[in-house]
């Protein structure tokens, strides 16, 4: 699934996306609207980690999404 299939089916997809990073607040899921380099900068920030890890990351989640 690519990430414009991700933002769009977002309130959806929420629920795992909030499994694989639970630091994020309810305020901050609403936030993000499925934005992807809004996510990136979040999990960032909440994770102390590198850009690259980020994107990694997010890069897994998107190949796992299956809807």
């Amino acid at each position: 699934m690519n990430w414009d299939q991700i933002e769009g089916k977002w309130k959806e997809l929420a629920g795992s996306a909030k499994e694989k990073w639970g630091k994020l607040t309810d305020n901050e899921w609403t936030e993000l609207k499925g934005k992807r380099d809004r996510l990136s900068g979040v999990i960032q920030q909440k994770y102390g980690i590198a850009k690259e890890e980020a994107e990694k990351q997010i890069k897994e989640f998107e190949a796992a999404c299956k809807c």
